[in-house]
């Protein structure tokens, strides 16, 4: 007789060929605790329904329990016909307490058992990845208040633009954060429905109560279509799409860190815990942690490009093919996890340079308050505009700092210059001139902070 879930139709054996390739013992192990609670909640929701006695009920549970402490502590053995984890489970229940393990899949399909393993899994991964990605966003806003007062340069096209304060750069990548953490947040909600109790396919043809079923495995409700319920993996895609997402932002960090840290900018230095030397080059150090952090953005966008090429051509309800769904899934949650603690690591311990910053910041990066000076004397900006990029070219004709040009030159440009020009001049006036709502001032800098700080403060 076939140990098989589903060997009874079959009387040849497998080609161990075929073995290897169609089982997913190999990484949907870690799904044991997911399918051990799913199984215990089952288990209740058959003795509710009248096809499992109180005792049974009672039996498996403690069973399971029993199973799960083994794999606790890693005394779970994989046997050779262990081809996933609801079988490997099954085995040792059985071994454990006997026939009435076999009661247990009354009703029940590994397709909406592995679907709902997974939505259980995944919910507790979203919680652990929210916790990391507001820890993250904490060091920047922290970093942002204590560090206001610094000024550098922002770019545009990489090339200089205007003032801006340090904290205002922060809180740039931080707000991106704050996108991901509520469309991871929106997310759950999707992936907190149970597909359990749809069968294979049609449903299950037993009284189970699927609504007292997801709350005892706290879901928020339950799919409301078995042949969609099984075969449903939007919510995996869509969590590919967050984590490339959230990956794609954490590698625009690291390229700015990066380009801040090399001797060119010197705005930054990382510290030693996040960088690494050469093997050749005795003074290189390395910002390998931000380019980690890069390159595994092309890595968890390949994740989300395979499983929707794997799920565009499947026909309705369970195919063998979504068994592909969870290794990119795993490993997009497994980058994550690691790529948001350590952009937190590389930006808690990272030393600013403000001298560095200050240096680099010109005045010809002023040019645009020049020509906002004249609109406020009334001149319509696009006429200001040319004035001030004449002002540029004479500077440049006379190779000094556009703040070099003294009022009778700018005069020759324009009759609404006067004395009090010389103030356009003043970095921190300008950046305090950008004070509207999202601005870089410190006023309007500090409420971003409150912003996102309260926003912290609540979860």
């Amino acid at each position: 007789m076939s140990t098989k879930l589903w060997g009874g139709r079959f009387t040849g054996p497998t080609d161990p060929l075929m073995e290897a390739f169609d089982a997913s013992i190999g990484f949907d192990r870690r799904l044991w605790r997911a399918d051990i609670a799913g199984s215990q909640a089952y288990a209740r929701a058959l003795a509710a329904a009248g096809l499992l006695t109180e005792a049974e009920a009672g039996q498996i549970v403690d069973g399971l329990e029993q199973v799960a402490a083994e794999w606790e502590a890693g005394a779970f053995h994989i046997q050779p016909g262990d081809e996933d984890i609801h079988t490997a489970n099954e085995r040792r229940l059985t071994e454990l307490v006997g026939p009435a393990a076999g009661k247990l899949h009354t009703g029940r399909s590994r397709n909406d058992q592995i679907a709902t393993d997974v939505r259980l899994w995944l919910r507790d991964e979203i919680d652990r990845l929210a916790q990391y990605l507001r820890q993250l966003m904490a060091v920047a806003v922290e970093r942002a208040a204590h560090e206001i007062d610094l000024l550098m340069p922002g770019y545009t096209h990489t090339q200089p633009a205007q003032p801006v304060r340090w904290s205002h750069w922060l809180m740039s990548h931080a707000w991106m954060w704050r996108r991901d953490a509520a469309r991871l947040e929106d997310l759950r909600g999707r992936v907190n429905q149970m597909p359990l109790g749809n069968g294979a396919l049609a449903g299950n043809p037993f009284p189970i109560d699927r609504a007292a079923l997801a709350r005892d495995l706290g879901f928020d409700g339950y799919t409301p279509n078995s042949m969609d319920g099984v075969s449903d993996r939007d919510f995996v895609a869509e969590f590919l799409f967050w984590a490339a997402l959230t990956m794609m932002h954490l590698s625009r960090l690291a390229e700015d860190l990066i380009l801040y840290s090399t001797l060119e900018f010197g705005y930054v230095t990382l510290a030693d815990a996040y960088s690494t030397g050469s093997s050749l080059m005795p003074q290189k150090k390395n910002p390998d942690a931000l380019e980690l952090l890069r390159g595994k953005s092309g890595r968890v966008i390949g994740d989300m490009t395979g499983l929707l090429v794997t799920l565009k051509g499947l026909p309705s309800t369970y195919n063998k093919d979504i068994q592909e769904d969870k290794e990119p899934l795993f490993d997009a949650a497994d980058t994550l996890g690691g790529a948001l603690q350590i952009a937190a690591g590389v930006l808690s311990t990272l030393q600013t340079n403000p001298e560095a910053m200050r240096v680099r910041l010109v005045s010809e990066m002023l040019a645009t308050d020049l020509a906002e000076y004249l609109v406020r004397k009334g001149v319509p900006f696009r006429e200001t505009h040319h004035i001030a990029g004449a002002a540029v070219r004479l500077a440049e004709a006379r190779g000094v700092d556009l703040a070099d040009l003294g009022l009778d030159d700018l005069r020759t440009l324009h009759p609404a210059f006067a004395a009090d020009v010389s103030r356009v001049w003043d970095f921190e006036e300008s950046v305090e001139r950008r004070d509207a709502a999202g601005g870089t001032s410190r006023r309007a800098v500090e409420a971003q902070i409150a912003q996102l700080r309260a926003w912290l403060e609540q979860g």
